[in-house]
């Protein structure tokens, strides 16, 4: 992997989309599955590679990024419920001087030198969880979910009896408490214990279980699980009764929470490191898993001051521990076809324990780490996981390789389908040329189509997909939405086929599966604005990306129409949108066939406007604003955060869109621009009395 200080612009726009696909496709295989397809520490390394390019190259961060994602993909089969507000991840850090770094960053933005004391909170391995009280009684549970929305699990925590379902002593009247529920390694080893001998299908790991238990239809079997939980945040409260982190952990209590014996109030760098290495001597003995700790400024008001970044606090950080080694061998290595023809290649190797999971599969991520490394089928490897079932490569073991060993020749053409596989210039990946005629990419697209951060259409999974569209199924996003009219009748499907399509007839249908399949369909033909742009698979295009377009084009015709007009102009001056990505969205619907599958789609689903949930009170609601110059008051990225927060558009250029121009000392060509234009031009005072 080449060093970071010698990319190239255009190596390192490529290595942020690559990395942008790859991360997205771990979160659906994790969140969704809770079967990981990267391991922590390759998640981990990717993350903090995409940062360190993105620090170099600002003016390269994608709208789609891994430094602006929130949250994971909803599970089907619970009803949604809206975080009131968000309940964003964390950043990550792996050694103490990125520790120390961050602690200096906070109090740079803060602009002082004073000591700030810091909460360290062992990091559970486990799943969040949302519990919201009424008046003291417990009334609703749910999920993390995206961040913006998660799962109703109301029925499945009241089976935890250490959640209080009515509080002690004194507390809001409106309370919010956040926290992670997860499994003992104890229960953990018995119930895969009891699984075994019964012939079912094991756990990988304790959080996998956790998250499985807890996503249960039927809360019986979450209850037989014998789950337990840790408190340590809130959400949504009516009157906040605390001032510091320590002094919520003490309300907890009081109310009736569980919360970490093992939280340290931190009053230097010396103190977090000492901290740290304790944890870590002592992790293999806690009766939970850990993978980390979470280090959060103790002062609310601080915390108030720094605010957040698009997907994590800049008040808190994990500081993640180093992952776990062994040693197998490379069986084969198989290439797998994503839905934009990337050829992933991927290790099958000799199963192994690791840390207590036994581990099979390993991404290569691509043809250059494997002559990087050097990796052959037959090899001898280091294997490294810190929590997951999908390890990273850490090191081929030339001295034990076999005598008649070659080194892989990445293939050129598409194991699928055949077409030529090629490698643009400025490109990390090899992509297929088939196309949609590649049945990997046509399939792979309509999986998309109904994941869970699209359509999400519950009884739909790849493997009926694969099914439908091998034999005819489905072709189309559009032909999803005809099954019901198509089944039984004697129409199109039929003269192709020579048959008539009774799905009911299929093994493993029956008429009340027909039913659900058709009810599960018919439920999503209104949909959101960046849920369908999402689901259409446009290269770079992700959740986050999505929404940013439904939030600056309104509804999706308009934006349709000017994406027609092949009209990048207005795309590059969104905050988060390049040139290569507008261009991407711009060529989607300069192809007839995608214009095809879009219009036919919109003739059998409604999009809805969007509707920003910001603050929708505030004078700079749905405004654009630009800030220039340097402000006295408060730093730009405070000033940044505060406009988002009234649900202000803050964009990085000034055009013809622009609201307001937000002009501090030593103001330059954005303010020159503002005046060209006629665009409102307010000084920082100005400013500051118009949001009160």
């Amino acid at each position: 992997m080449k060093n970071i200080l010698e990319l190239t612009p255009e190596e390192a726009a490529a290595e942020l989309k690559y990395i942008a696909e790859e991360m997205a496709k771990s979160d659906i295989a994790y969140y969704q599955n809770d079967d990981p397809y990267l391991t922590d520490s390759q998640y981990d390394e990717l993350k903090r590679r995409n940062q360190e390019i993105e620090n170099r190259f600002p003016e390269l961060i994608r709208a789609d990024s891994p430094s602006k994602k929130v949250g994971a993909p909803l599970q089907s089969g619970f009803k949604k419920v809206p975080h009131r507000f968000p309940m964003l991840s964390l950043g990550d850090v792996f050694s103490i001087e990125e520790v120390e770094d961050f602690a200096l960053g906070v109090k740079r933005f803060l602009n002082t030198a004073e000591n700030i004391s810091f909460m360290a909170e062992p990091k559970i391995d486990g799943l969040s969880f949302s519990a919201r009280y009424e008046h003291g009684k417990f009334v609703q549970g749910a999920t993390r979910g995206d961040g913006i929305t998660g799962e109703d699990i109301t029925a499945n925590l009241k089976t935890i009896r250490q959640l209080p379902q009515n509080l002690n002593g004194t507390y809001p009247d409106i309370l919010e408490v956040r926290g992670e529920v997860y499994m003992s390694k104890a229960n953990f080893f018995a119930i895969n214990e009891k699984y075994a001998a019964e012939g079912k299908k094991t756990f990988a790991n304790p959080r996998n279980a956790a998250a499985g238990s807890l996503r249960q239809l039927d809360p019986r079997i979450t209850a037989e699980r014998r789950l337990s939980i840790f408190a340590y945040t809130w959400g949504e409260v009516s009157e906040r009764m605390w001032t510091s982190q320590a002094d919520f952990f003490t309300h907890l209590q009081q109310w009736g929470f569980p919360i970490n014996p093992l939280n340290c109030l931190c009053q230097s760098i010396a103190d977090i490191e000492a901290n740290f290495n304790k944890l870590m001597e002592n992790r293999a003995s806690l009766p939970y898993d850990i993978d980390g700790i979470v280090y959060k400024v103790n002062d609310i008001a601080l915390q108030e001051r720094l605010g957040f970044l698009t997907r994590t606090p800049r008040w808190a950080i994990a500081h993640k521990f180093p992952a776990e080694q062994a040693v197998t061998t490379i069986n084969h290595i198989r290439i797998q076809v994503g839905r934009t023809g990337t050829l992933t290649p991927v290790a099958d190797l000799e199963p192994v324990n690791v840390g207590g999971v036994i581990v099979s599969h390993a991404t290569l991520h691509n043809e250059d780490e494997i002559k990087r490394k050097d990796i052959r089928i037959g090899d001898s490897i280091i294997i490294q996981r810190a929590g997951d079932v999908i390890p990273q490569v850490v090191k081929v073991l030339i001295d034990k390789r076999p005598a008649d060993s070659t080194p892989y020749i990445f293939p050129d053409k598409c194991p699928v389908c055949g077409a030529h596989a090629i490698r643009e210039e400025d490109e990390v990946a090899r992509r297929c040329t088939g196309g949609l005629t590649c049945p990997a990419q046509a399939t792979e697209r309509l999986i998309h189509f109904v994941s869970r951060e699209a359509f999400d259409i519950a009884g739909l999974g790849s493997s009926i997909i694969e099914e439908f569209y091998r034999e005819g199924i489905l072709h189309s996003p559009a032909d999803i939405f005809s099954l019901e009219r198509r089944n039984g009748s004697d129409d199109l499907f039929a003269h192709q086929t020579g048959s008539v399509l009774h799905l009911e007839q299929r093994d493993g249908w029956g008429k009340k599966s027909v039913e659900n399949l058709f009810h599960a369909i018919n439920a999503k033909r209104t949909i959101s604005m960046p849920r369908f742009i999402y689901a259409l698979g446009i290269r770079q295009v992700g959740t986050a990306t999505a929404r940013l377009l439904a939030q600056n084009y309104g509804n999706f015709a308009r934006f349709m129409q000017e994406m027609i007009n092949r009209e990048t102009g207005p795309l590059v001056a969104i905050d988060g949108i390049g040139p290569s990505m507008a261009t991407d969205i711009v060529e989607f619907f300069r192809e007839e066939h995608n214009l095809k599958t879009v219009n036919d789609l919109l003739r059998e689903v409604r999009v809805e406007n969007y509707i920003d949930t910001a603050r929708s009170d505030s004078p700079i609601s749905g405004k654009t604003v630009v800030f220039t110059g340097t402000l006295e008051h408060m730093t730009r990225s405070e000033a940044k955060a505060k406009a988002q927060s009234l649900g202000a558009k803050v964009a990085g250029s000034v055009s013809a869109k622009t609201d307001y121009v937000i002009v501090g000392t030593d103001a330059g060509s954005k303010a020159d621009k503002a005046k060209e234009l006629g665009i409102k031009m307010l000084s920082e005072s100005e400013f500051l009395d118009l949001i009160g």
